[in-house]
């Protein structure tokens, strides 16, 4: 994972979108009424948030694509627990000829991980693996070194499929074409040439919730010492075979016949980062090509699973175990909300130059996945599922009004200058009436503040708001960015 990402990171470029490549999978024989369907989602997207008594604008998907300077989006739509269509949109490389179509690989990053636990899960099932008790009885060429936190308790693999082993490593960088990927034992190790830390526990198992990429590292030895494979043979052996993905795979360096037919990452200024991709050897976080229709089949499968009617990776139970949340809001692999007719199951991912989100329901036979290749693309992701949610009548990605005040621009003047969130430049700049906030650690673009109260003001590409701080003599010091739980908070330093 690329660093610090709050809302999703959102060279001008030719988007050759205006029609789509690819195809569409209809359900019925009303191919009119899927089309017009279609059009509704392309032409409907909706920022998070907005103001309140402003005319309702829906925007183009291929208008937001030029404006958050995502090259290629694709995009596959469950309905009545099939594949209802599925399209791409843009190119691979910027400024390249090369159209994406449905077929396209891209990384698919943290989504990894929901898959890898699937398979972690099905060998928990044929007695490989056990899912309870300490991790270092499973272990053979590596064990997880015992510290002070782990004097009482041990790590599970429940733990680590949940991220509440106390496990460190967040993320992961990638590596480029140019430099050497470490194998996993150095990744677990933080030996050179990994450029993350050691994987170690740093916290008591079982007591607190947090990521840990670090963790899906040790469960990726741990399903190759359980079955005796590497890990790409045995993802296509447990889940890709079975559920006939045939454009998916485990690879650190994707294969020379695959690269024709991938999307290449992009940077938030929508330049191809350079060598177009990252390697990723922690394949268990982070290391899965995709496409959308391929992860599609993944949401059909846990939705029959979850009903009892298919089997081909999980049972039932161990279905509904994998979707019962523990510590967080995670199960074991997905995050998961119980609702009141329904639960849903989801996933994102970003990989350097790659933004992904696979999202289902349980019950209703509904989904959604959406692949881009930008660090812009979280953003736009969030436009396209307001987009399928509200076509759809779904729960969530429901968009949100606020009501503004009156804007002051003696305010605006006041609060305007350099600031610094999580040690990256965050520019606040006053136009009249107007105050605007622009941080990479946001979006390429800059964003309008709305101011709510006093001096506090919300973003519209994501429901988060931003609440500058004065000190004794109403000078500003900083703001707090506030998204859900989450504060982030920014100091001023001119």
């Amino acid at each position: 994972m690329p660093a610090p990402q709050l809302l999703g990171k959102t060279l001008m470029f030719l988007v050759l979108c205006s029609t789509y490549t690819g195809a569409a999978f209809a359900a019925s024989s009303d191919s009119n009424g899927l089309d017009e369907k279609i059009s509704r989602v392309e032409q409907g997207l909706s920022t998070s948030v907005v103001v309140k008594g402003a005319s309702a604008q829906k925007m183009r998907l291929a208008d937001r694509m030029h404006y958050h300077q995502v090259p290629a989006v694709s995009i596959a739509v469950v309905n009545n627990g099939q594949i209802e269509w599925a399209r791409a949109y843009g190119v691979n490389v910027v400024g390249q000829p090369a159209h994406t179509t449905p077929s396209t690989l891209f990384q698919t990053a943290s989504i990894s991980k929901a898959i890898s636990a699937m398979a972690a899960l099905h060998l928990v099932e044929q007695g490989k693996l056990q899912l309870d008790g300490d991790v270092n009885n499973q272990l053979k060429s590596w064990k997880l070194p015992d510290n002070e936190f782990t004097k009482e308790h041990k790590v599970s693999l429940r733990q680590l499929l949940n991220h509440s082993g106390g496990v460190n490593v967040h993320g992961f960088h990638g590596y480029t074409d140019k430099q050497t990927a470490p194998n996993l034992l150095a990744v677990l190790n933080g030996d050179t040439p990994a450029n993350s830390a050691a994987v170690r526990v740093n916290a008591i198992p079982g007591t607190q919730w947090s990521y840990s990429g670090g963790g899906y590292s040790i469960i990726q030895l741990m399903m190759m010492e359980a079955s005796k494979q590497d890990f790409p043979q045995l993802l296509q052996d447990i889940v890709f075979t079975p559920l006939a993905m045939q454009h998916s795979r485990f690879a650190a360096r994707l294969p020379k016949q695959d690269r024709n037919n991938a999307a290449a990452g992009h940077n938030g200024s929508g330049a191809a980062i350079p060598g177009l991709w990252h390697q990723y050897p922690e394949l268990a976080a982070a290391g899965m090509w995709s496409t959308a229709t391929d992860l599609a089949k993944i949401i059909i499968e846990v939705q029959k699973s979850e009903a009892g009617t298919s089997d081909k990776i999980l049972s039932s139970q161990m279905t509904k175990t994998m979707l019962t949340r523990g510590l967080g809001e995670t199960g074991l692999g997905f995050f998961v909300e119980q609702q009141q007719d329904r639960t849903s199951f989801s996933h994102s991912g970003g990989n350097e130059g790659f933004r992904t989100l696979l999202f289902g329901y349980t019950k209703t036979g509904q989904g959604a996945v959406v692949l881009t290749n930008s660090d812009n693309g979280s953003a736009l992701i969030q436009e396209i599922f307001a987009s399928i949610a509200a076509e759809y009548n779904w729960p969530d990605f429901k968009v949100v009004e606020k009501s503004v005040i009156a804007a002051d621009a003696k305010l605006n003047q006041k609060l305007a200058g350099e600031y610094l969130l999580l040690n990256q430049p965050a520019h606040v700049f006053a136009e009249a009436d107007r105050l605007y906030l622009q941080s990479n650690l946001l979006s390429s673009n800059r964003l309008e503040l709305h101011r709510e109260a006093n001096s506090s003001f919300f973003l519209t590409v994501s429901n988060a708001t931003v609440r500058f701080e004065t000190d004794t003599n109403n000078k500003p010091t900083g703001f707090s960015l506030i998204r859900g739980a989450n504060t982030y908070r920014a100091t001023k330093v001119r």
